[in-house]
């Protein structure tokens, strides 16, 4: 990155209509879009429940017809007019603030809404069998009282196994276990032609088993995925550590914390889960994670905190409290840990609610926390989509651990970066 030295250099710009529209924005999604997300919430709750309650058996038949559907679908395809295979979601469904085109080409829909049900978590083989809509908030609610969960959760509980595989995920356990489709052992795929595979690492179809990850959906449709489960604790200690310095500083601190100082062998300090937030150029918080028994959070003079309650300060600002307060160490419960930036969209609840994060608003309104993406999305309008598409970065960066000080230079010397989460695989 020696030879990107000069930074970008940008006119200002002049204020715009749009911009009064997103300033303003906030009265659309008070009134529309909360009371809205919620309503799709709680109806997708209820389904969530009814496909819990049903057998295994009836689950499996359901899944077995419904690729039968996508079969029968993909028979009516007519190669010379109708166009690539891709699935009928509308692009502002996806969890993603990117503007997506591609389906606005001749295109050949395939309908997989109905794949959305856990249909097995099998606690001998430690397997998760779930169809590509299932989320991360109905697996965590299926499997965090079994003291299991997937090796690799990602924090937003609309992100999907679908999408996680087909895009890539990688969250805080990935210092151990990888991306999120490192820890998948077979995928169930519908080829263009109607055949139905099976692919794992060591069958007949293990090329197709590590192209699937990253394909965006290009090589086939997923209508399952078997995924590993590992045993976890009820809660999460928490350490949060200030850090700071230079950006390449704070990207070393991050570094540092993924293993014991040098010399101290002991596979027990390696942390559960690593993450860094930063805050502006030369302030950040180090957070390190080690499962913990009820037993051991309980004891007196240990603090719990459920960051999960509507009321409670947005997470990425109670981290942040560690910059003056100095180090602490807190237990977290651990499904409400795994979904601790759920309800703030990380900082974005801030861009698009100004007042959200306040006590009175928390109190008042934040059980109706967090809009739905999708809906952002679908009230915004061409104007501002090309507001946000011009004006906003938000990317993840995949890069090698030892390349992370100099990956935060050049992001924050090209795009002036204000904030930035890392939790990183070290490839």
């Amino acid at each position: 990155m020696s030879d990107l030295e000069a930074p970008l250099v940008r006119p200002k710009r002049k204020k715009i209509w749009v911009d009064y529209f997103v300033q303003f924005r906030w009265i659309i999604v008070i009134f529309v879009v909360l009371p809205i997300s919620f309503t799709l919430y709680f109806l997708t709750y209820l389904g969530d429940v009814n496909s819990e309650w049903k057998s295994y058996e009836k689950r499996q038949k359901e899944h077995e017809e419904n690729v039968k559907k996508v079969i029968k679908r993909l028979e009516q395809r007519n190669p010379s007019k109708d166009g690539l295979v891709c699935t009928a979601r509308k692009p502002w469904i996806a969890v993603g603030m990117r503007n997506v085109d591609y389906k606005r080409a001749r295109h050949f829909e395939v309908d997989l809404s109905s794949f959305r049900n856990i249909l097995e978590i099998d606690q001998e083989r430690m397997i998760a069998k779930c169809e590509p809509l299932v989320n991360m908030g109905q697996i965590t609610r299926a499997t965090v009282p079994l003291n299991l969960a997937l090796a690799v959760v990602a924090e937003l509980d609309d992100l999907t196994v679908g999408g996680l595989i087909n895009g890539y995920g990688i969250e805080g356990s990935s210092h151990l276990y990888g991306l999120f489709s490192d820890t998948v052992v077979a995928y169930e795929i519908v080829l263009s032609g109607g055949r139905v595979v099976r692919a794992t690492k060591d069958n007949e179809f293990s090329d197709l088993f590590y192209a699937i990850p990253w394909s965006q959906g290009t090589l086939g449709l997923l209508v399952s995925a078997e995924i590993k489960l590992i045993p976890i604790k009820e809660y999460m200690k928490l350490t949060y550590t200030p850090v700071r310095g230079s950006v390449k500083e704070l990207g070393q601190a991050y570094i540092n914390s993924f293993a014991p100082p040098f010399g101290v062998e002991d596979p027990e300090k390696v942390p559960d889960f690593v993450e860094t937030m930063i805050y502006n150029p030369t302030e950040g918080v180090c957070m390190t994670g080690k499962y913990a028994s009820k037993e051991e959070a309980k004891k007196k003079g240990n603090k719990i905190n459920s960051v999960g309650w509507w009321f409670k300060p947005w997470f990425y600002q109670h981290a942040e409290t560690a910059l003056t307060k100095g180090e602490f160490v807190e237990y977290i419960p651990t499904r409400e840990y795994y979904h601790r930036h759920t309800r703030c969209l990380y900082w974005e609840g801030k861009l698009i609610l100004p007042f959200a994060d306040q006590w009175w608003f928390r109190y008042l309104l934040g059980w109706l926390m967090p809009p739905k993406v999708s809906l952002l999305k679908a009230t915004q309008g061409e104007a501002i989509r090309n507001y946000y598409h011009e004006m906003h970065v938000i990317q993840d960066m995949l890069v090698p651990l030892y390349k992370v000080p100099d990956a935060l230079e050049w992001v924050d010397r090209e795009m002036e970066m204000s904030a930035s989460t890392m939790h990183r695989a070290p490839y």
